[in-house]
């Protein structure tokens, strides 16, 4: 766990799992791969097999030592609901999350119907903790149907992480949707975003009324374009949250 983030729309991470598996081209140029993969063959170092899929239920409590709130990227280094992660666990990952309720969780994944089915399978007969947030990526149009999964899911925030947006996403129906946060890719090979395609979400939000959060220009390094579109910054959060400081 990471107490303290470099991403700009969080506070800490929680990674009770590590690696994964690229599915579709949003995970072309995986950081979390790039940044694991350096370290494979090391021996005791936490990342000694790389970007292979791993459970660390070490980990697995380690929110409840935390007393500050705080805003938490789940699994910001893999995928929650990767085929491989046994329901068992993520159960024992939303336990946590469930009892550590003065935290902000926020869970984002590509494997949008299988998170879908496993929250209505666990709030089938309860309303679903507020103060856990649910998360699908959508990097261009041919990943939007995610979107209509996670509508489909019991989760008291719904968001969408349009990033790394690498083509237009197009006319979205964004009920049921409370937050959606866009960027560019960074980091080696890094594909360009054209304004075109942020103004589009951002102006999409506004018409739906939906919290925009704008992260990155991206660029070779995360800060190398820049946060401003059109000459501000956007940071609005859900509005069970206050914005943090706008341009």
């Amino acid at each position: 766990m990471a107490d303290g983030s470099a991403i700009e729309w969080t506070d800490a991470t929680w990674n009770p799992v590590t690696g994964c598996t690229k599915i579709t081209a949003g995970c072309d140029n995986c950081y979390a791969e790039r940044f694991s993969e350096r370290w494979r063959g090391i021996p005791g170092h936490p990342f000694e097999h790389g970007f292979d899929l791993t459970l660390r239920p070490e980990r697995l409590a380690q929110p409840l030592a935390w007393k500050r709130p705080r805003m938490i990227f789940v699994n910001s280094m893999s995928d929650l609901f990767h085929k491989k992660v046994p329901g068992t666990f993520i159960d024992q990952v939303f336990d946590t999350m469930e009892q550590a309720d003065w935290h902000v969780f926020q869970v984002l994944t590509k494997r949008s119907s299988l998170m879908r089915d496993y929250l209505n399978r666990r709030y089938r007969d309860r309303t679903p903790p507020a103060h856990i947030w649910l998360g699908v990526s959508v990097e261009d149009a041919n990943s939007s149907a995610r979107i209509e999964h996670l509508r489909q899911a019991p989760a008291g925030v719904r968001f969408l992480s349009v990033e790394p947006l690498i083509g237009a996403v197009g006319q979205v129906d964004l009920t049921g949707i409370h937050w959606v946060i866009a960027g560019g890719e960074s980091g080696p090979g890094a594909r360009p975003m054209a304004i075109e395609w942020a103004r589009e979400i951002r102006d999409q939000c506004a018409a739906q009324n939906v919290a925009f959060f704008f992260k990155q220009w991206g660029g070779i390094r995360p800060k190398s374009g820049g946060r401003e579109l059109d000459g501000r910054e956007w940071n609005e959060l859900p509005a069970s949250l206050p914005s943090r400081a706008a341009a």
